[in-house]
């Protein structure tokens, strides 16, 4: 018995399958995800927020004292500076807004992660100190993407979608001149790093030595070595942050986030 033909229509079915399998893992991955996320955000803002009136900055890193800061998007108008962080996420959402960690739950698991709004707290005091504009005049934006739902009430800058489009519109009252967004636009640019795979290596590794409890930590205030402890008391009673081994001569604290 000739099996040839049997073994020809098994592979040209093969030669479908396995390229439309390959192509729904990578579609399934986070770093796609995370794509489809931003680009939700970028073609929201290509539509709604005109690129004449709220100039977009993308993907921004810039130094700090201990390391890089990376920020999704800046939007620079006359009505403020918007600094948009992205979290593409499913599930429900739970968390206030002066909570340090919040919740993620699929299904019947929960996970936590940190605070957007802290994280981006960060982002939006890197940008004040370089462009050494008033606190009043930068807004911080969370932007959640993906299949999730806020299952508290949230605060009026944290957003699903294209919602964040509403928010940075809510502002109306010109608080920069055309002269001085044209000059914050100038600063930004010059004073990113470059936007390369080493510049992204070198945030992620960053990233990973900062969260990575075993790398050794020196205070800031007195440059003694920071050691791993547990509150004991208080509203954050048993949340983990870093204390100075000098203690209680140096009271200096760092959050492990």
């Amino acid at each position: 018995m000739d099996y040839s033909p049997i073994v020809t229509n098994a592979l040209q079915a093969l030669w479908w399958v396995l390229p439309a399998a390959l192509i729904l893992s990578v579609f399934k991955t986070r770093w796609f995800k995370g794509i489809v996320g931003e680009t939700v955000v970028k073609l929201a803002a290509k539509l709604c927020l005109p690129a004449a009136i709220y100039q977009p900055i993308h993907n921004v890193t810039l130094p700090t004292v201990d390391g890089t800061t990376q920020i999704d998007h800046i939007f620079v108008s006359r009505f403020g500076i918007f600094v948009v962080e992205t979290k593409n996420m499913k599930g429900w959402i739970f968390g206030g807004e002066h909570q340090a960690q919040w919740t993620q739950k699929i299904f019947k698991k929960s996970y936590k992660f940190q605070n957007p709004l802290r994280q981006n707290y960060k982002h939006v005091k890197t940008l004040e100190s370089l462009l050494e504009v008033s606190a009043e005049a930068i807004h911080s934006v969370i932007v959640f993407t993906g299949d999730s739902t806020f299952k508290t009430a949230m605060p009026a800058n944290v957003r699903r979608g294209a919602g964040y489009i509403a928010y940075i519109k809510s502002f109306r009252t010109p608080v920069l001149s055309v002269a001085e967004v044209e000059q914050i636009v100038v600063q930004i640019q010059s004073g990113r790093l470059a936007q390369t795979r080493a510049t992204n290596r070198r945030h992620v590794e960053h990233l990973q030595t900062r969260n990575d409890p075993n790398t050794e930590r020196k205070c800031r205030s007195c440059g003694s070595a920071m050691l791993l402890r547990t509150a004991k008391r208080g509203h954050n009673a048993g949340n983990q942050f870093w204390g100075c081994s000098a203690y209680p001569v140096c009271r200096s604290m760092q959050s492990i986030n």
